[in-house]
């Protein structure tokens, strides 16, 4: 049984909410991409923001940064002084800094297909159910599931019992397949209309078997989408287990890894993480950790010095820097140095008819 358990780890499907009317997320005008906006600042919020504009001097690119010592605990206090931005190996000259203060806005996206007898489903749904403990009043959360296509069960809501009511009542799964590449392309299709910093929660055993779009698809997607993901895979138990066993039929060992490599790209692309956890006891530091991530990042923003075509992915590279420019340096309370991590994501597709420099 666990051989069955563990080998039928496949599939994976995506769908994602509607965009949320005042008061909640709001979608920003047609044409304006998220995390890239042209310079001078936009109009304030009370005022309908123009849309893309063509002809433009430069654009200017926002995004996330979580910094922590290896040990987990996050480095709060930080000041703009303390960073260094790299574009395509160039420093840029960081304009916009503050700590991020908005309630979250996160949609779970939880594998729902009949995989191993329905196993992986009940799973995941159980997990989502408990990480809505670690979201507050103000957060705001969304809930789709995916077989063969993804499903739409909660759209973006404060009402934490309305999602744990529908997790409670979703009934046996319909298929088998699981389309997890294109439910991915579609959330973030879906949440990137949607105002403010989004993230995904992706719950899932890693496989996909009846996608449309590939894994260079979903690549190519999530980095132009301004949404952060975490992954959270529910088979790593199941797999280690069948694995010891010598209950692996021939290729299933490729299979997983390579599922989990996928999901390790998909989280560190977009500035995130992911976690394989082998025991429930681990959850609620999962799932405090990305709370905790969501609420206590910065936002740097900046205006690329470096010539590009509209539609170029740059790479960024985000330093943390002492008082002489040199690394960083933390020490923990016993006075041991450590190790400085720094979340963000990996680049940026710069937005289609900026001016070249």
């Amino acid at each position: 049984m666990a051989a069955v358990v563990a080998t039928a780890v496949i599939l994976g499907g995506a769908t994602v909410l509607c965009a949320q009317q005042a008061p909640g997320p709001q979608a920003p005008p047609p044409g304006q991409p998220k995390g890239t906006e042209t310079a001078p600042a936009p109009a304030p919020a009370t005022q309908e923001k123009p849309g893309y504009a063509i002809a433009v001097e430069t654009a200017l690119v926002n995004f996330d940064v979580l910094v922590t010592d290896e040990d987990g605990r996050v480095l709060s206090g930080l000041k703009k002084e303390n960073f260094r931005v790299l574009d395509n190996g160039r420093t840029q000259v960081i304009t916009n800094f503050a700590p991020v203060e908005e309630p979250i806005t996160i949609v779970m996206l939880l594998e729902y297909s009949g995989t191993a007898y329905d196993y992986f489903a009940y799973k995941a749904a159980n997990w989502g159910s408990r990480f809505l403990e670690y979201l507050g009043p103000d957060d705001w959360v969304a809930l789709v599931t995916y077989d063969m296509k993804p499903t739409i069960r909660v759209d973006f809501t404060k009402n934490k019992a309305e999602v744990q009511q529908a997790l409670g009542s979703l009934s046996f799964p319909e298929f088998s397949e699981s389309s997890m590449f294109d439910a991915i392309v579609d959330t973030a299709n879906r949440v990137d209309r949607v105002r403010g910093k989004t993230s995904i929660l992706l719950i899932t055993t890693g496989i996909d078997t009846f996608s449309s779009n590939s894994l260079d698809d979903t690549y190519r997607r999530l980095k132009e989408s301004d949404a952060t993901v975490f992954c959270v895979a529910v088979a790593e138990r199941e797999f280690m287990a069948a694995e010891m066993r010598g209950g692996m039929y021939q290729g299933a060992n490729l299979t997983y890894l390579q599922a989990k490599n996928e999901l390790d790209t998909f989280a560190r692309l977009t500035g995130g993480n992911a976690w394989f956890p082998r025991f429930e006891g681990e959850l609620p530091s999962i799932f405090r950790s990305v709370a905790g991530f969501l609420r206590n990042q910065y936002r740097l923003g900046f205006s690329p010095t470096n010539a590009a075509r509209g539609g170029e992915y740059h790479k960024l590279k985000v330093e943390v820097i002492g008082p002489e420019g040199k690394s960083l340096r933390v020490t923990d309370a016993k006075g041991k140095k450590r190790k400085v991590i720094v979340y963000a994501r990996e680049g940026y597709v710069m937005p289609r008819g900026a001016a070249e420099k």
